[in-house]
C-alpha cells in the first residue's frame, strides 16, 4: 500500500484553481486587495532588489484601456481589478540603501553580506546589462510576485485569469508607463470574485515534465531512477 500524500495546506487551492474569464461586478474591499499585494511583494528576488512593481487598475476607464490593449480580451473589463506586474529592469541603478539597513535591522543580513550584495550584486546585474539579460531578470522577479498574488487570491476565494496576449506599449500606455524604457509588462492578473465554474483541462503526468538528475531520466516514485 502506498503511503498518503504529505499534507501541504496549500494543494488544494493549487489543484482547484482554475483561470476565469467571467467574474462577478462586484469590487474587492480595500482591505482584501491591499492584503494581496503585500503578499505579492513577499516574493522572493533576485539578490533582494525587488526589481518589480504592480499597478492596481479598477477604474472603469483604465480596465478598458488595458483590455484594448489585450486585443479585446475580456477579462480586464468585467474583473473588478487587474493587477499590471511591472519588470523594473534598471531597478539595480538605484538608491537601494533601504534595502540594505532593512535587512541588517531585522538581523536577516550580517554587515559582511550587505557589503557583498552592494557590490558583487550589482557587479552582477551590470554584467547581466551587458549581456541584453537585465530585463530577463526582471522579468523573474515579477512573475514571482504574480504567481504569489495569484494562489494568495485563490486561497481567498477569488477567481484569477492570468492574462498573456497584449501590446506592451500599450499596456504601458495605459498604466502612465509609455514614457519609461526602463520598464517592461511581465504579466496582467485580473481578479474578482468568479461568475462561472470551468472543469479543470488536465495536465500531462508527472513523467511527461519530470526527471531525475538529467533531463530525460526518468524519476520514479519516491525520487528513485
Amino acid at each position: 500500500m502506498s503511503a498518503p500524500p504529505p499534507l501541504i495546506p496549500l494543494a488544494e487551492t493549487i489543484r482547484a484553481r482554475r483561470s476565469i474569464r467571467r467574474f462577478r461586478p462586484e469590487p474587492l474591499p480595500d482591505a482584501l486587495l491591499d492584503e494581496l499585494l503585500d503578499l505579492a511583494v513577499e516574493a522572493p528576488s533576485s539578490w533582494n532588489f525587488q526589481s518589480r512593481s504592480v499597478v492596481a487598475v479598477t477604474s472603469p476607464e483604465g480596465r478598458e484601456a488595458l483590455a484594448r490593449a489585450a486585443g479585446g480580451q475580456e477579462q480586464p473589463r468585467r474583473a473588478p481589478v487587474t493587477l499590471v506586474f511591472v519588470a523594473e529592469c534598471e531597478a539595480w541603478r538605484h538608491d537601494l540603501s533601504d534595502v540594505y539597513e532593512t535587512a541588517l535591522e531585522r538581523g536577516a543580513w550580517s554587515p559582511e553580506f550587505a557589503e557583498m550584495t552592494a557590490t558583487a550584486g550589482i557587479d552582477f546585474q551590470r554584467d547581466l546589462d551587458a549581456r541584453g539579460l537585465a530585463r530577463e531578470y526582471a522579468v523573474k522577479d515579477a512573475m514571482l510576485a504574480a504567481s504569489f498574488a495569484m494562489l494568495a487570491a485563490a486561497d481567498a476565494g477569488l477567481a484569477t485569469s492570468p492574462m498573456n496576449g497584449w501590446d506592451e506599449a500599450e499596456v504601458k500606455k495605459a498604466i502612465g508607463a509609455d514614457h519609461r524604457d526602463d520598464l517592461a509588462i511581465a504579466l496582467l492578473l485580473s481578479i474578482g470574485y468568479p461568475a462561472e465554474t470551468r472543469a479543470h483541462p488536465g495536465r500531462r503526468p508527472r513523467s511527461h515534465h519530470v526527471y531525475a538528475e538529467t533531463h530525460g531520466t526518468a524519476r520514479t516514485e519516491g525520487g528513485r531512477r
